[in-house]
């Protein structure tokens, strides 16, 4: 047995030569209908499944480039501070911010670009879910102020994309003051006559969704989007009673007035494109026509 397996096997081996191996994520499996995709399919279709249309998670600098005119910049995020109650459970919350910063590359959950929407001026604040659940910490509320004060400078529309499960629990007491900030942040925008606009993806919960997330002056959500406070088994236990089906999704939410529209992925920059050039209507801008390369209407 050793004289086959020493000698003969790498022997053929050497004839025949050694299989290449395949990389393991070549298919992606829909958490929706279960349905296997093949990574470069479900790539060219922005995350969306090619059998039923379930939006997935969809990569933060990759919807900047979805949405933004090409040329857009990065806003540079103030430098958040790093575990300010000194904070631990299972582990310290310092060690839990490095693994998340070395597993995104980012800093914190924030990213925000500056550029044009088929020309039209925008500052678009985008929430990176891969950090912490997109948890909302000082960081957040340091993030969203910047980004409003970018907007009124540039005299840019501001776009919001929440992707978060609530407030950060390591920073106690500040997370939830992030709420009133973000707030803050918003009424500088209005004050200065800029549009709103914010576009709730799958999950938006908890204190953002109590805040920045639904103070829009147009709400949009992807389709099947989670959109919520509390999460539906305590608002059962709570209320006492069985919850419709579809409850706190983006199509049930629509029916019933709170999100003015369900848009697809792949037609988000159109939409917006729309909305944008009657709410900006008279405001000044480089162009009004989209720059060569720019998505389509």
């Amino acid at each position: 047995m050793n004289w086959l397996t020493n000698f003969v096997r790498p022997k053929i081996r050497a004839w025949v030569g050694q299989p290449a191996e395949v990389p393991d994520n070549l298919w992606v499996k829909c958490p929706s209908c279960q349905s296997m995709i093949f990574h470069r399919e479900l790539e060219a279709n922005l995350q969306v499944c090619t059998h039923c249309n379930f939006h997935m998670k969809f990569d933060a600098q990759k919807r900047l480039d979805l949405l933004l005119d090409n040329g857009w910049a990065l806003v540079d995020m103030p430098k958040p501070i790093v575990d300010p109650l000194k904070f631990r459970d299972m582990k310290r919350y310092s060690d839990r911010l490095k693994e998340a910063q070395t597993k995104t590359g980012e800093q914190d959950v924030l990213k925000v670009g500056s550029g044009t929407i088929s020309g039209i001026p925008a500052v678009v604040a985008v929430f990176n879910f891969s950090f912490m659940g997109g948890s909302m910490g000082t960081a957040v509320g340091d993030g969203l102020l910047a980004a409003a004060r970018e907007a009124v400078k540039n005299e840019a529309a501001f776009i919001v994309i929440p992707a978060s499960g609530g407030a950060r629990m390591q920073e106690g007491i500040l997370s939830l003051m992030q709420m009133p900030r973000t707030t803050i942040a918003v009424d500088m925008v209005k004050e200065a006559g800029l549009p709103y606009i914010v576009l709730l993806t799958d999950p938006t919960s908890g204190g953002v969704t109590a805040s920045f997330a639904m103070l829009g002056d147009i709400h949009i959500a992807e389709p099947g989007a989670l959109i919520a406070f509390a999460g539906a088994r305590v608002v059962e236990n709570t209320i006492r009673e069985k919850l419709p089906e579809g409850f706190q999704r983006a199509e049930f939410l629509l029916q019933h007035g709170i999100l003015d529209l369900v848009v697809p992925r792949a037609e988000l920059k159109a939409a917006l494109s729309k909305m944008l050039r009657v709410l900006m209507r008279g405001k000044p801008s480089p162009s009004l026509e989209a720059p060569r390369g720019a998505a389509a209407e």
